[in-house]
């Protein structure tokens, strides 16, 4: 009697990138002690043609062939070329878009690479929240060039949360406070002055705002902090500073929720890029 096989030879079909299909398979190796498995990955098979070759030249020789395509066509393909090379096949991906399709009553989009897509996008957003919380409160300003948003502001005008709000959508995201009579640093002035979105604010409001603030904080301050007289200073003192600088676009923040301005932050970008591209097509 021979002894038990430690390893097996493994063809792993994919219409994307193959990821899903190899990490499914390892982590069902894990289940067995002592086996492996060698692994010869296909990536971005989308034809008929693709699976021949592959059934012909390199199937025979393996042991397993595991599989994710979205086409149930080509998923069908699959099934009757192994069986014709009595080639063991393993399909992960079919049984599941069967049994969603009757729960949803809805048949899959069969788009390859879907998921890879959805990572990507995933971690973009990651690498922006990362960003963003690095960038809060004008630090890294070296930096400031790989921003997709910079947000200025005078104290507690929603900088910080607004931030933060942007950076979940993907964008980079940097906050500069505004002190009065304080020119904001030269970096600001070398990046595109497009990227700079202004905040501004009624005076009572923020007046309000930091009342609140110094007593959530239980500060005795006496300071100007939360005086109108300054705080009306203040204001505008920045927003002389917007009208300065034409290329800045200004939002009022006053009593208006974080949603409700980040909507208006992403409509003005996504006009912007929507006409960039139609000028860079009225160009070709």
């Amino acid at each position: 009697m021979s002894a038990p096989r430690k390893n097996i030879r493994i063809v792993v079909i994919s219409d994307g990138t193959g990821e899903t299909a190899t990490s499914m398979t390892r982590a069902a190796l894990a289940q067995f002690k002592d086996r492996d498995a060698f692994f010869t990955r296909f990536k971005n098979v989308r034809s008929i043609e693709q699976i021949d070759s592959i059934f012909t030249e390199v199937a025979i020789g393996h042991d397993l062939v595991v599989y994710t395509i979205v086409d149930s066509e080509l998923r069908e393909y699959v099934v009757n070329i192994a069986r014709i090379k009595h080639i063991r096949i393993l399909d992960l991906l079919g049984p599941i878009l069967t049994q969603l399709s009757n729960v949803f009553e809805q048949s899959p989009l069969s788009v390859p690479g879907l998921l890879h897509e959805v990572n990507d996008e995933y971690f973009k957003r990651v690498e922006a929240m990362e960003f963003t919380l690095n960038h809060d409160d004008g630090r890294n300003l070296e930096s400031l060039h790989l921003a997709d948003v910079v947000l200025v502001g005078i104290s507690r005008t929603s900088k910080t949360p607004l931030s933060v709000y942007l950076s979940q959508h993907g964008l980079k995201v940097v906050n500069i406070p505004l002190v009065p009579g304080v020119r904001p640093n030269e970096d600001l002035w070398k990046i595109d002055q497009r990227k700079i979105m202004a905040l501004t604010i009624d005076p009572q409001s923020l007046k309000e705002i930091r009342e609140n603030r110094l007593s959530n904080l239980g500060s005795n301050i006496k300071g100007d902090y939360a005086e109108l007289a300054k705080i009306v200073e203040e204001v505008e003192w920045a927003n002389d500073l917007f009208k300065e600088n034409k290329r800045w676009a200004v939002f009022n923040v006053t009593n208006r929720a974080i949603e409700e301005t980040a909507a208006e932050v992403l409509k003005l970008i996504n006009m912007r890029k929507n006409n960039i591209f139609k000028q860079s097509k009225r160009n070709i």
